[in-house]
């Protein structure tokens, strides 16, 4: 109720010069409140502003050059873990539910804190090999089951008053890849750990990722699927006029050994069915790369163009190249180049959590850091790689 209404209702007279100082007054005070609001609003900006940049200032540090951030609970216990095996603060975040999952030493160490999992996840993903290419998947079990169904359902034509006929009925293949424990197991000496300039962190990420990057690349190509991954070269192979589902088709280069014709490029892309041709890749390793690129068309014009800019890769036959150098060099009945859509020809399933368990005993005065990831690879369709045999036929 304003001071006109009440003084009305008690039957004063207001005369207009005192109605117009009290809306006035109404006004100033009303406009006070307004002022201090956002003058309010204003400085809780500059507090998230100032913290902000205090967060920004301590990420610009070395991890551990000095006292790890207090917004980083895991990140700095997991440090004091690394350092000294103090895991005191590792086992309380456990109990209060902010550890990333089952972290005591005795059930296999501690889990990689998240800017450490993240600095090794990128390089194994960067890394050339045929993980870049795939289908990758993150998975909590044990293995990881793909459903394919390779066979064509029946169809035939009817008319309006015969008898329709049972047609085929498609078949669906399970293939189960298993998960296999990929480790290393890097040391330091303790010394080198009391060191406060020590990027330990960066450190471990590195070695531990440059390990499983080499491993899993060996892996994917040659491996004999006995506690590893299954590689693409390790299936059974057939010509590809005889194809069948289980094995990959080859084409041969025409000569034992080397290849002197680029026909024998484009017969490796044509054996591929079109549904996977428009997403293919070669896959061969250097040396194999600096021979093909000195092949020429009929035309007489290469057959490889290099990457138009930075970043950009080789193209063989308007199609991209990866090198990946666990593929064989050229030899005798090499299967030296592949050729496929390998996002459905391959399929990467791993566990998206890596543990690191501390050793101070087993190697003194050093500490071993074992850490442990569960990876597992196969091939999950057969018909979306074919290889190059470098023999006659």
């Amino acid at each position: 109720m304003t001071t006109t209404e009440s003084s009305s209702r008690a039957g004063e007279d207001v005369s207009p010069a005192q109605a117009l100082n009290t809306a006035i007054a109404g006004f100033m005070s009303d406009f006070k409140d307004f002022s201090q609001g956002v003058t309010a609003k204003l400085q809780k900006q500059d507090d998230r502003m100032n913290k902000l940049d205090r967060k920004t200032m301590i990420s610009a540090r070395p991890a551990l050059a000095a006292a790890a951030s207090e917004d980083a609970p895991h990140q700095k216990a997991f440090a004091a873990y690394l350092r000294s095996g103090d895991d005191d603060a590792l086992r309380g975040l456990e109990m209060e539910g902010k550890a990333l999952g089952t972290a005591v030493a005795a059930d296999g160490g501690y889990l990689v804190d998240p800017q450490t999992a993240d600095a090794i996840q990128g390089t194994l993903s960067s890394t050339a090999s045929i993980r870049s290419i795939a289908n990758v998947v993150n998975v909590d079990a044990t293995s990881y089951d793909v459903l394919v169904d390779h066979s064509e359902l029946g169809a035939g034509w009817a008319t309006e008053s015969a008898a329709v006929v049972e047609t085929d009925t498609p078949q669906i293949e399970r293939i189960s890849i298993p998960l296999h424990e990929l480790s290393a197991l890097p040391k330091a000496s303790q010394r080198l750990l009391d060191d406060s300039a020590f990027d330990i962190e960066g450190w471990l990420a590195n070695r531990i990722a440059d390990k499983f990057a080499r491993s899993e690349a060996n892996a994917f190509v040659s491996g004999d699927g006995a506690d590893k991954p299954t590689g693409i070269l390790t299936y059974p192979t057939v010509d590809n006029d005889s194809w069948a589902w289980g094995s990959l088709g080859y084409v041969a280069s025409g000569a034992a050994g080397s290849i002197t014709r680029a026909d024998a490029i484009v017969d490796l892309v044509y054996a591929l069915g079109a549904e996977y041709r428009a997403n293919g890749t070669f896959v061969m390793n250097s040396k194999t790369a600096g021979t093909v690129r000195k092949l020429k068309d009929n035309d007489g014009r290469f057959v490889w163009v290099d990457g138009l800019a930075v970043g950009e890769p080789a193209r063989l036959m308007g199609y991209r190249v990866l090198i990946a150098e666990d593929m064989p060099d050229i030899d005798d009945d090499a299967m030296a180049i592949a050729f496929g859509d390998f996002s459905a020809g391959y399929t990467v399933a791993e566990r998206p959590d890596l543990r690191v368990l501390r050793d101070p005993f087993s190697a003194k005065p050093h500490v071993l850091f074992y850490a442990t990831k569960r990876v597992g690879g196969a091939v999950s369709d057969f018909a979306a790689i074919k290889l190059l045999k470098f023999a006659v036929s």
